[in-house]
């Protein structure tokens, strides 16, 4: 068994571009198991020890895949016996008529379907890497990805063509009408047999090429190895959420997202269950689904909870009776979403918290012993600490660095911004949080989120927690904006409720509200009502560009802001 931190010295890949682009090796994290019992073969093929241990054990006719029924569109569900012939049929094309060796990049583009998670596995079974995108990327977006990764070739499904016009790359269409697409996946794979040997690749050869979601900027590309993928599957899915072949896993998050990626592919597909893929993800959607197809596990995002909530609540819809386990991840899930959902549906929302980087959760709640607002304790297998600018722990109740090590961590394709994300062998997330007495951590915001107003040290994230909890607000995102006198104060962008009409009585009333339940000083003294949050495709508030339009402003002059409510001076005493 070789080192954690070694890569094989017998690759299958004969394209090395991947590897000569991962970092430089001091820049590594340390990758180290903590205690945990995993160990892997130091040859694997991800893709085959995902579905063939299932087939050799007599497990083919089960249901794996499923496709809700929709407008214009019949359901269809794909046994283990299906899916192993499709991603069978999908590898020998890629290798027999589209010439992939080893190590090249496959782009994928496509809502979550059966036919998507096919192609993803597909192309890790015939040695290449797979680059899954979001399905709403714009061409500049894409273009990046293509670049970066070097990517020749594009399994793109039909309706998400438009994009690609002018790119560089062969596409090819899949989810399509044979008779209109005589080019298309399926008329290719019709010419050749189900059968298909996966190519013998090395455990840490490069399976994987994620992009992050953006919030912070130009997307970056995490690279991961073929045993990381069943490293986070036999994780937090086996050790905390106890998933087995009978679950029926649902949820929302693009496949193309480490989130989705984990809770709607990897993880059922290790357990030997099923899952129920949303082309079109909706609240509505996700609750008829869940009701139809009797789930037992929901991944979603905070956002989702608090929608599906309100459709519960006013009698839209009826909580699903079948689920046993509800995750969060994507974004802070603050206690008043916690607790509604759990009036509703008497279920409590497992916080979790992960990264592209990091590939999927390391700290996760844990089943009948939550702390509502805390994101949990580590995932078995990860070391998460809170560091102070020394790398040292902070005690209990301070505020520090999250900074995690484990099996999995981050390498970054040929970017500088490597060095800032690993330092001392720790994955330094730029996230900002404290631990409790019991070893629970809870998150503090991001630490470039920090609002720094007159000396005091204010977490945007608790004033949206109270934002949130006023019946009038429907969502929030709090940041620091420049400020002539304090150096910066805490700015609130407001989405209200269909009930509630933007307005200067409104916004004084918000801000009394805050600052009657927590210190004055942290109150939001500029308040803007929007229509909606600017949001990744994963769901995450993308702070920086609310961040974008804010300037320093002399507090005695106007705001030029055409959508800010007008707060009265009085109000920015205190």
């Amino acid at each position: 068994m070789q080192r954690d931190d070694e890569i094989s010295p017998v690759s299958a890949h004969s394209d090395r571009f991947a590897y000569d682009r991962l970092p430089p090796r001091d820049q590594w994290p340390d990758l180290r198991f903590n205690g945990s019992p995993l160990t892997y073969p130091e040859r694997l093929n991800a893709a085959a020890e995902l579905l063939e241990p299932w087939i050799a054990q007599g497990h083919a006719d089960r249901p794996c895949l499923i496709a809700p029924s929709g407008v214009g569109r019949e359901g269809a569900v794909w046994s283990y016996g299906r899916l192993a012939e499709t991603v069978n049929r999908i590898a020998r094309v890629l290798v027999e008529q589209l010439s992939l060796a080893p190590g090249n990049r496959v782009l994928l583009r496509g809502p979550n379907t059966p036919m998507l998670a096919a192609c993803w596995l597909a192309v890790i079974k015939a040695g290449g890497i797979v680059v899954p995108t979001m399905p709403l990327l714009r061409a500049p977006e894409l273009m990046h990805i293509l670049s970066v990764a070097q990517v020749r070739l594009i399994l793109c499904d039909l309706a998400s063509m438009a994009d690609l016009d002018g790119l560089p790359g062969r596409v090819v269409p899949f989810n399509t009408d044979a008779e209109a697409s005589p080019e298309s996946l399926e008329v290719r794979m019709a010419a050749v047999e189900p059968h298909f040997q996966a190519v013998d690749t090395a455990a840490d050869d490069i399976a994987l090429i994620a992009f992050t979601s953006g919030t912070t900027g130009r997307a970056k590309a995490t690279v991961h190895f073929h045993r990381d993928l069943l490293t986070v599957a036999d994780l937090s899915p086996r050790l905390i959420l106890r998933t087995g072949p009978d679950d029926v896993f649902c949820g929302t998050p693009p496949i193309a997202f480490a989130y989705g990626m984990g809770g709607l592919l990897v993880f059922p597909l290790r357990a030997g269950a099923s899952v129920v893929l949303l082309d079109r993800p909706s609240p509505e959607r996700l609750l008829a689904a869940m009701i139809e197809h009797r789930a037992t596990l929901c991944f979603t995002v905070p956002t989702a909870y608090r929608s599906m909530t309100a459709l519960i609540e006013q009698g839209h819809a009826s909580a699903p009776s079948s689920l046993r386990i509800c995750v969060s991840a994507g974004e802070p899930l603050l206690e008043p979403t916690f607790a509604a959902w759990r009036a509703v549906t008497g279920l409590e929302i497992l916080n979790s918290l992960g990264t592209t980087e990091m590939l999927n959760a390391f700290l996760h709640a844990v089943p009948g012993a939550v702390r509502p607002g805390a994101v949990g304790p580590p995932v078995p297998g990860y070391e998460v600490a809170a560091l102070d600018d020394a790398f040292q722990p902070v005690p209990p109740g301070q505020v520090g660095r999250l900074a995690v090590r484990g099996p999995t961590g981050c390498r970054y394709l040929d970017d500088a911004r490597q060095a800032q994300y690993v330092h001392a062998g720790w994955n330094l997330t730029g996230d900002a949080v404290y631990t409790d007495e019991e070893g629970s951590f809870w998150y503090h915001g991001r630490t470039d989120d920090l609002i720094v107003s007159s000396g005091y040290k204010i977490s945007g994230l608790e004033v949206e927690q109270v934002l949130l909890s006023h019946p009038d607000v429907e969502e929030c995102a709090v940041i620091a904006t420049p400020d002539f006198l304090r150096g910066s104060i805490p700015k609130a962008f407001v989405v209200l409720r269909q009930s509630a009409h933007p307005s200067p009585e409104v916004a004084l009333e918000l801000q009394n509200f805050v600052k009657a339940r927590i210190a004055p000083f942290k109150y939001p003294r500029s308040l803007e009502f929007l229509d909606r949050l600017p949001r990744t495709q994963t769901g995450k508030i993308q702070r920086y560009k609310l961040r974008e339009g804010e300037v320093w402003r002399d507090p005695a002059l106007p705001s030029d802001s055409e959508t800010a409510i007008p707060i009265p001076m009085e109000s920015a005493s205190a």
